[in-house]
């Protein structure tokens, strides 16, 4: 300890941990035996890390500060750490702290966090429209009853493992031209868990948990669209050990209506209209997706419609609340219409008399025709449909 290992290290007194691993980092690759050449880069390399190892544990830098010996007068470095030890030189430690890998310590627990699930759900376009509470069945893991999540049969328990002695991890050693190399593993009877068990659950083979299916309840929202996720908290499977669910998310699929087009929150259907009733004008009522819902109003359940007179094929009037409730957010969308007037393709005689004499009064026994301009022809009704 006749050296400063502040000044080893280059940091000040009161140097954060992370500047001394920052200043380590840089002078273990300058002084590395494989890189540097210097003649006594071995012995500046066994300093650097002597100081690492005392400065970044924040009971031995304490010590240190003290006045005590850290290194317990012995000037090794018991069980290999940073540097050179009395038994050669800990390689895989050093590659850990030089590019920040952190290898595994101490035994890991049985208990860990189950995943998150996924289902796919199907919905009728009311469905998502007004909402509705969907009973599902989902395959999952849950805790196994009879060992309530332990993994070991009644009356039994854990013990330590007779492998690693409750590490959870063996060490290799092996010999180089760098000195010792020590490599770590999960121990391979207990699988790091540090303890095994006896005599495992018979339900579900030590795992603490056992799949089963489930029915559970789930709230669509109203408004929703197809790929809209509800996510369920902690109904997705338990973890191993009986560890706590993870979530469940519902995904949506909405059917095509044969009537109703959605979209965003509005509504577009086409009616088919007469000739003369479009001509003359007229008043129907119309079904609206109301009409398909469980608890339906007969009120709302239809709409009255107006149809001017002289109504044109592809006019479009809209109906002011009457599409999909807004997800977020109040209000709903528009119910847009759409006509389509029907020109009679079959006429009898007494027919085609009285429209040949309504087109003489009209003087339309020779008409003339107009072409559309670009942008006004069959397909412009189209983009005003949907404007």
């Amino acid at each position: 300890m006749s050296a400063d290992y502040y000044d080893v290290l280059g940091v000040s007194r009161d140097a954060t941990p992370e500047e001394i691993k920052k200043a380590y980092r840089k002078l273990a690759m300058k002084y590395h035996p494989d890189v540097a050449d210097a003649p006594d880069a071995a012995e500046k390399f066994k300093e650097i890390g002597e100081a690492y190892e005392v400065l970044h544990d924040p009971n031995k830098r304490a010590m240190y500060d003290r006045g005590g010996n850290p290194m317990g007068g012995g000037g090794g470095f018991p069980g290999g750490s940073y540097g050179f030890s009395s038994g050669g030189f800990d390689f895989t430690n050093l590659v850990d702290a030089m590019f920040g890998a952190q290898a595994p310590r101490g035994p890991k627990s049985r208990v860990q966090p189950g995943r998150d699930s996924l289902v796919r759900v199907n919905l009728t376009l009311a469905e998502a429209a007004f909402g509705i509470t969907k009973e599902i069945k989902v395959d999952t893991a849950v805790i196994c009853p009879k060992c309530s999540g332990s993994g070991a049969q009644a009356g039994s328990e854990p013990v330590t493992c007779g492998t690693c002695h409750g590490a959870g991890e063996v060490v290799a050693v092996q010999r180089s031209f760098l000195g010792e190399i020590r490599t770590s593993q999960p121990c391979p009877t207990c699988r790091g868990y540090g303890t095994v068990i006896p005599e495992p659950c018979g339900e579900c083979s030590g795992e603490g948990r056992v799949r089963t299916h489930r029915t559970i309840n789930v709230k669509i929202p109203a408004g929703v669209d197809t790929g809209n996720r509800v996510q369920l908290a902690h109904q997705g499977e338990v973890g191993p050990g009986g560890g706590p669910a993870g979530d469940l998310y519902v995904e949506l699929k909405v059917a095509q209506h044969e009537v109703f087009q959605r979209n965003g929150d509005d509504l577009e259907m086409m009616v088919h209209v007469p000739m003369t009733a479009a001509a003359l004008g007229t008043v129907v009522n119309l079904a609206t997706l109301e009409a398909e819902r469980d608890d339906q109003d007969l009120e709302a359940a239809e709409v009255e419609v107006q149809i001017p007179a002289g109504t044109q094929s592809h006019a479009r009037i809209a109906v002011a609340g009457r599409g999909v409730p807004r997800l977020r957010g109040g209000g709903r969308g528009n119910l847009g219409i759409t006509f389509v007037v029907d020109t009679p393709t079959k006429l009898d005689a007494a027919q085609r008399d009285l429209l040949e004499q309504f087109a003489s009064a009209r003087n339309e026994t020779a008409p003339k025709v107009s072409i559309a301009k670009q942008g006004k022809g069959m397909f412009g009704w189209l983009k005003e449909a949907f404007s």
